[in-house]
């Protein structure tokens, strides 16, 4: 495994005075789920320390893509052409560019996000030939109660069936079994801060 893997701290319900600490640790990658709360947060600390790197891993809403696009450098979690399409025109007029994952639900969970397989390749075309967007790699979530082991090895399949250089996979529960395959973002929140 030539490339390496970047940890990004999962920092949501975590206290500013928590976050503060690991900033001044020179972490720079951190994930929120939510995009108010990560206002809420890092608005004040990202204008103190401009090299932070926020990613969105959590499920974005229409009405939050706006605010999304001014506070995140990376979003993990894009399944949906609206969405793609909000954030192509907001890049259009500004020099910002945002790096992407397409999270991709291989188990069909009616309950999580995700573009299932069989609409990846139609989904990744748009977002990377009309919307000019800088897609990095595929995201998924494994279902909690199943072996994560099949759904890592597909996307890694699938991203590489894509020529996708970058993948996102891996939690507290799971995250060493993903960099095996090849993760080179991995999402780390209760493992850190032992909630």
């Amino acid at each position: 495994m030539s490339q390496s893997t970047n940890l990004v701290v999962v920092t949501k319900n975590q206290d500013q005075n928590i976050i503060k600490e690991l900033v001044e640790t020179n972490h720079i990658n951190f994930g929120e789920n939510r995009v108010q709360e990560a206002i809420n947060k890092w608005g004040n600390i990202i204008n103190f320390k401009r090299d932070i790197k926020l990613h969105l891993i959590g499920k974005i809403q229409s009405n939050k893509v706006k605010q999304a696009f001014n506070i995140f450098d990376y979003i993990h979690s894009l399944d949906s052409l609206k969405i793609a399409e909000i954030f192509s025109k907001l890049e259009i007029n500004s020099k910002k560019k945002i790096k992407y994952f397409i999270q991709v639900n291989l188990a069909k969970e009616a309950q999580k996000g995700g573009v299932y397989e069989e609409y990846l390749v139609e989904f990744l075309n748009i977002c990377k030939k009309k919307l000019n967007l800088d897609i990095l790699g595929l995201m998924c979530i494994p279902p909690i109660n199943d072996n994560p082991d099949k759904y890592f090895r597909k996307l890694k399949e699938l991203n590489e069936q894509n020529n996708l250089t970058e993948l996102s996979m891996g939690m507290s529960s799971d995250y060493e079994l993903a960099i095996k395959y090849g993760s080179t973002y991995v999402r780390i929140g209760s493992a850190i801060f032992s909630n």
